[in-house]
């Protein structure tokens, strides 16, 4: 059986999920409202705010979808009560980053800025000018949005320079001289 497929999903209060006969689950919220299609062939069972996954045998098939089924909805439940968020630090003499209604900025030693426009679900605040933060209901769109920030000018191993999650270490290298 699968550790992460048995567990029950509880519903917070303020949330509501909606199971349609396709298997098509919207999960509704403060934060937002977040859909998802899901196997037919898993089953869910909703009564008194839990919700459980059940898969109707052990073929390779089910069991690979059992966990996945689970996390995908719980990720939606998580979504719309409190929502994720990546933040991102930006590394290098004269990088910033700002904000300009809903657009944001980026100064990364290029000619020209770059700019992100906020899609819809998705907000960006940048607290000081040289670390911004991605926060949204969808997970999935949340981390795209980071790693497509990231994307344009990733850590560079030898100064350190560019755009890194807070939680990631740059490995730094000794240069030309350094033998």
């Amino acid at each position: 059986m699968s550790r992460i497929g048995k567990l029950p999903i509880s519903i917070p209060a303020g949330v509501t999920i909606t199971v349609q006969v396709d298997n098509t689950v919207t999960v509704k919220g403060p934060k937002g409202e977040l859909s998802e299609k899901i196997s037919r062939d898993m089953l869910l069972e909703q009564d008194a705010g839990v919700l459980t996954v059940k898969r109707p045998s052990d073929d390779k098939e089910h069991r690979a979808l059992h966990g996945l089924s689970r996390t995908l909805i719980n990720n939606m439940v998580i979504g719309v009560s409190t929502g994720f968020s990546k933040n991102l630090d930006i590394v290098g003499v004269g990088y910033r980053a700002q904000k300009q209604g809903n657009k944001l900025v980026l100064n990364l030693g290029y000619s020209h800025p770059v700019e992100f426009v906020e899609p819809k679900g998705i907000e960006f605040e940048v607290p000081t000018p040289n670390r911004v933060v991605v926060k949204g209901a969808s997970k999935q769109q949340v981390g795209q949005i980071a790693a497509d920030i990231r994307a344009v000018r990733p850590p560079e191993p030898y100064k350190g320079k560019g755009v890194k999650y807070d939680y990631e270490v740059v490995r730094r290298k000794e240069g030309k001289t350094g033998k």
